[in-house]
C-alpha cells in the first residue's frame, strides 16, 4: 500500500472513531460534557472543539498552500481556527454536524492524494509563530497523529466515567475489505 492509500484508512479510521465516540457522547448531558474532568482541556467538549481545532487549522494550511482541492462553498461553511482554545461547538448535536462535515472533507482531500502530491511542501506559521515547511505526507501524518492523540485522551475521560466506548483497534474499525 502506498503512502497516499494509508492516508485514506486514516481519514475512514478517523470518521468512525469519531462516529463510535459521539455515539457514546450523546448520552451524556450537555452539563456532564462541559464538566471539568481536570484534563488540559478541561472537559470532554474542549477536546472534540481542540480536535476540532486541528483538523480545521491543518486544512486551512493544505488549502492555503494549494495542496488540495476543497470545494469554496466546503469552504465557507467551516469556522477558521485561530487558538488551540477555540470553542467551534457547545453542544452535541453542533459536534455531529461539523464533525461529519469535516470527517467527510479529510475522506476527500486523502482521494486526491498520489505518491508526487505527498511530496510537495506545506509551508505555515504556527499558533506560536514557528514559520515551517514539510511534506504533504509529514504534515498529514502530522494530521492523523493529533487526531489519534487526542482521541486517546477523549476515551481516558470516558473511562474514567464507566463509559465504553468500544474497539478502537484500526483493523477492526476499518477492516481490509473497506479499502
Amino acid at each position: 500500500m502506498d503512502i497516499a492509500a494509508n492516508f485514506r484508512v486514516l481519514a475512514l479510521y478517523n470518521q468512525r472513531m469519531n462516529q463510535q465516540l459521539i455515539k457514546v457522547c450523546e448520552t451524556l448531558s450537555n452539563e456532564e460534557l462541559h464538566q471539568d474532568r481536570g484534563a488540559f482541556f478541561t472537559s470532554i467538549m474542549a477536546h472534540w472543539n481542540h480536535i476540532l481545532f486541528g483538523d480545521l487549522i491543518m486544512l486551512q494550511r493544505l488549502v492555503a498552500n494549494q495542496c488540495v482541492d476543497v470545494a469554496e462553498d466546503r469552504l465557507a461553511n467551516l469556522p477558521t481556527s485561530k487558538s488551540i482554545h477555540d470553542t467551534f461547538v457547545k453542544d452535541i448535536e453542533h459536534l455531529k454536524s461539523l464533525r461529519s462535515t469535516v470527517d467527510d472533507i479529510y475522506i476527500d482531500v486523502t482521494r486526491q492524494l498520489t505518491h508526487e502530491s505527498c511530496q510537495r511542501l506545506v509551508r505555515y506559521t504556527t499558533t506560536e509563530g514557528v514559520l515551517m515547511e514539510r511534506t504533504v505526507a509529514q504534515f498529514c501524518q502530522h494530521i492523523f497523529n493529533h487526531q489519534t492523540h487526542h482521541r486517546g485522551q477523549l476515551t481516558c475521560l470516558l473511562s474514567q466515567i464507566g463509559l465504553d466506548f468500544g474497539c478502537t483497534d484500526l483493523p477492526m474499525i476499518v477492516p481490509e475489505t473497506v479499502l
